[in-house]
C-alpha cells in the first residue's frame, strides 16, 4: 500500500518524539519503506530525524540513508558518530550505495569513517570504487557479485555459489572467469541445476556476453542496458578481468539525473543545482545564459535600430516584431529538442544524420507554409497594406524554416564537439534565432515596401 504523507502524521509524530515514546515510533516507522521515512526525514528537524534514526534497525537505517537527498544526508551524518555510521550503516550497505556516501562527505569525516571499518574487506571495496569517476561505470558498479572459475563442476560451482550469495540481495547473473579472473561468460542457474554434477562450467558457458569497461561513461552504460533489456551488467577493466557489476536501479538514477542537467541546460542553467542550494550558488548557474540573452537582447536592439528608418516611414512593421522572434525561437528549440532526443537515445550516426536533416528541413517548410498562409489571410483581412502582408508571411515561412535547420544543426555540431548537446535547446536557440529573424524579417519588409511605395 502506497504511504501518504499528511501533516497529521507529522504532527502525531513529533508528539511521540517529543514524549520519547519509542516503542510507538518504531512501530510506525518500520512498516514503511525506507523511501517513505527518507520523506518523513524532510519534515523533522535534524534532532527529530536523529532521534528516530537511531532507533531502526541497522538493515532499515542503512537503506533509509541511501534514499536521502545528498544534501540532507551529509547534514544528518554530521550529526551521528562516525563509528555508528561504519559498523551499523556502511557494512550493511552494497559497495557501491556505501562509496557513493562516502563520495559525498568530506574528507575528515570519510577517513574517519573508513577507519573504523579498514581492516575490512568492505573497507577495501570502497576504497577501490572511490578511485573511479563518479560518471564512468567504475563509479557506478559494485563489488558484490557471483564468479565461479570454469574448472569448477557444477557440484563445486553450486557451493561456491552458496557461500558468496551471502553478501547479495539479488543474484541476475553467474558470472564465468579463468584463474586470472578474466571474464569468459555467464552461466545460468537453471543449467547448473539441471546438469549432472560432474559437468565442468567450461562446457555450459554462454559467451555471447555485453560488458563495459571501468573508464565507460554513465550515459552509455544506460543506453547500452535500455538497447539490451538488461537487467545487470559486468564490468571489467583494461585487461578484461571482472571489476565489479552495474544493476538496473543504478542506471535509473544516471537516466533520472541526466534528466534533470538536461532539463536545466534547456532552462539554461549551467550547474547541477538543488532547490536547497545556497542563493550564490544558484546566482553562478543562472547568471550566465542570463548575460547571453542580455548580449542578445542589444544585438536585436542594434538590428532594429539599423531599420529605424523604415520603421518610422511604415509603422505598421513593428506590430509583427514579437511575432517573428517568438516563432523564430518556437521553431527552433522544438527542432533541436527532437536532435538532442535522438542523440540521447544513441539514434543518430552517420547514416541517418542526412535523412533526418532532410526530415527536419521538410518539416519546417510544411510548418512555415502553414504559418505564412494563416498570417497572410490574417492581414490580407485586417491590414490595408498588401506590402505588410506579403512580407509578414514571407518572412514567416523563411524564418521557421531557418529556424528549425539551425536548431538541428547546432546541436549535431555540439555533439560532435563532446560538447553536451542539450546546451542548443535552451536560451543560445531562442537567442540567435531572435537576432536573426528580426534581421530576415526587416530586410524583407525593406525590400517589399521599397518596391511597392
Amino acid at each position: 500500500m502506497q504511504f501518504e504523507l499528511s501533516n497529521e502524521f507529522i504532527q502525531e509524530l513529533k508528539a511521540l518524539i517529543s514524549n520519547q515514546e519509542d516503542e510507538k515510533i518504531l512501530k510506525i516507522l518500520e512498516d514503511l519503506h525506507p523511501a517513505d521515512i527518507a520523506s518523513i526525514y524532510n519534515e523533522l528537524d535534524i534532532d527529530e530525524a536523529r532521534y528516530t534514526y537511531l532507533l531502526l534497525k541497522p538493515s532499515i537505517a542503512s537503506d533509509v540513508l541511501v534514499e536521502l537527498e545528498d544534501d540532507d544526508r551529509v547534514r544528518f551524518l554530521n550529526v551521528i558518530p562516525s563509528e555508528l555510521i561504519a559498523h551499523q550503516f556502511i557494512e550493511n550497505m552494497d559497495s557501491d550505495d556505501a562509496a557513493d556516501i562516502m563520495q559525498s562527505l568530506n574528507d575528515d569525516k570519510r577517513d574517519d569513517i573508513l577507519g573504523f571499518i579498514k581492516d575490512s574487506e568492505q573497507a577495501s571495496d570502497i576504497v577501490d570504487l572511490l578511485n573511479f569517476d563518479e560518471d564512468t561505470a567504475g563509479g557506478l558498479m559494485a563489488k558484490e557479485l557471483i564468479a565461479i572459475n570454469e574448472n569448477l563442476t557444477v557440484k563445486d560451482a553450486l557451493s561456491a555459489i552458496r557461500d558468496q550469495a551471502q553478501d547479495m540481495d539479488e543474484i541476475y547473473y553467474l558470472y564465468v572467469v579463468d584463474d586470472d579472473n578474466k571474464l569468459k561468460g555467464i552461466v545460468s542457474l537453471k543449467n547448473l541445476l539441471f546438469k549432472p554434477t560432474t559437468t565442468k562450467i567450461i562446457d555450459l558457458i554462454e559467451d555471447d556476453i555485453i560488458s563495459v569497461r571501468t573508464d565507460t561513461d554513465s550515459e552509455e552504460v544506460a543506453q547500452i542496458m535500455e538497447k539490451y533489456d538488461l537487467v545487470a551488467l559486468p564490468v571489467v577493466d583494461h585487461i578484461n578481468r571482472l571489476a565489479g557489476r552495474i544493476t538496473i536501479d543504478d542506471v535509473v538514477d544516471v537516466i533520472r539525473e541526466e534528466a534533470e542537467k538536461d532539463y536545466q541546460l534547456v532552462s539554461g542553467i549551467t550547474h547541477d543545482v538543488e532547490p536547497t542550494d545556497k542563493v550564490w550558488l544558484q546566482v553562478k548557474s543562472r547568471i550566465p545564459w542570463l548575460l547571453i540573452g542580455l548580449m542578445g537582447g542589444i544585438f536585436g536592439a542594434l538590428v532594429i535600430g539599423y531599420f529605424e528608418g523604415d520603421l518610422i516611414k511604415y509603422a505598421g512593421i513593428a506590430l509583427f516584431l514579437p511575432l517573428i522572434a517568438a516563432m523564430g525561437g518556437n521553431a527552433g528549440v522544438q527542432s533541436s529538442s527532437i536532435i538532442v532526443q535522438g542523440i540521447a537515445g544513441g539514434n543518430m550516426n552517420l547514416k541517418n544524420t542526412g535523412k533526418r536533416l532532410v526530415k527536419e528541413f521538410l518539416v519546417g517548410s510544411l510548418n512555415g507554409l502553414i504559418c505564412a498562409t494563416l498570417i497572410f489571410a490574417y492581414n490580407l483581412l485586417f491590414s490595408d497594406t498588401f506590402a505588410l502582408a506579403i512580407s509578414v508571411s514571407s518572412a514567416l515561412m523563411i524564418v521557421i524554416v531557418f529556424a528549425t535547420m539551425f536548431g538541428a544543426f547546432v546541436p549535431i555540431i555540439l555533439h560532435k564537439l563532446k560538447i553536451d548537446p542539450a546546451l542548443a535547446t535552451g536560451p543560445f536557440i531562442t537567442t540567435a534565432n531572435d537576432i536573426i529573424g528580426l534581421l530576415i524579417y526587416l530586410s524583407i519588409a525593406r525590400v517589399f515596401f521599397n518596391m511597392m511605395f
